[in-house]
């Protein structure tokens, strides 16, 4: 892992925001990597469903990198945004910041992923993405 500098968060709103409890960490506090990857799932959903204009479903996890660890008691703020829509696509950047010590305001990037999904409809089959004029 590497030894990122301090860092301030993005300029904008986050996509959610949540702290990891006990019980999403090992013995040592270490937050597993598998919950902090269902977050960002979860993140990365909320602009690709809005973009979609209803219901979307994960297809792909294109990149994804832990790069400091996260531990019990870390804010976290997950950023995410559109990058890219296909016809029955659409590909998300998640960005992940931890806030260590809200006291002396630590901050420092964790994590960041790029995943894909695809727009489905009421049997989830994949159906195309509205044109941007109809939202």
């Amino acid at each position: 892992m590497s030894d990122s500098p301090k860092t301030s968060l993005p300029n904008c709103m986050p996509t959610i925001r949540v702290m990891p409890m006990p019980s999403d960490a090992n013995i040592h506090g270490d937050v597993f990597g598998g919950w902090i990857m269902a977050q960002v799932d979860i993140a990365g959903a909320v602009p690709a469903a809005r973009r979609a204009n209803g219901r979307v479903a994960t297809i792909a996890v294109n990149s994804f990198l832990f790069k400091q660890p996260v531990f019990v008691g870390d804010l976290l703020s997950f950023y995410a945004e559109v990058v890219k829509v296909g016809n029955t696509s659409i590909t998300v950047s998640v960005e992940v910041y931890a806030e260590r010590n809200r006291l002396q305001a630590d901050t420092v990037k964790v994590t960041e992923a790029t995943l894909t999904y695809v727009a489905t409809d009421e049997h989830r089959k994949p159906r195309p993405i509205p044109p941007l004029d109809l939202l």
